[in-house]
């Protein structure tokens, strides 16, 4: 009996510790040319100017061509997590994915829903002479052309 209780706690004891599981933030796989835009419903094409934003709580990922349509989508949605989304950005001259947060953007750029905003992962990336905006100045642009 000893040994069945002692079997029993070893095998309660990996159950729960099984159960904890850590939420993936990182850029999700994206299906090139068959995923669709959450909030417009293009489909994905251009990889230097889509956004991925990523619910912390679960880890559900939406995909967007524009970041434009990612800042309206949270607003017209009354997303209440939107303060606590990771959201993931293409570089515009690499593709790669990087923190739309952290990014630097230019605002002269041809992207898929023409709001023109090119993210880059660093500020020397943009062309000295061009305009240099944050996220904060994109979301608050993006707004203001949404009305």
């Amino acid at each position: 009996m000893k040994r069945f209780n002692a079997l029993f706690l070893f095998l309660l004891m990996i159950l729960i510790s099984g159960c904890d599981t850590k939420i993936d933030l990182s850029p999700k796989k994206v299906h090139w040319d068959r995923d669709m835009c959450e909030r417009c419903k293009m489909v994905l094409s251009d990889r230097n100017f889509s956004a991925q934003v990523i619910n912390p709580t679960n880890g559900k990922s939406y995909v967007f061509d524009d970041i434009g349509c990612a800042i309206l989508w949270f607003e017209e949605n009354n997303i209440k997590w939107k303060d606590k989304a990771v959201i993931w950005v293409n570089d515009a001259k690499t593709g790669a994915w990087i923190d739309a947060r952290k990014a630097f953007y230019d605002v002269a750029n041809i992207t898929p829903m023409a709001y023109g905003f090119g993210a880059h992962a660093m500020k020397s990336a943009i062309k000295e002479g061009q305009e240099m905006i944050d996220f904060e100045e994109v979301s608050r642009r993006v707004i203001k052309i949404g009305k």
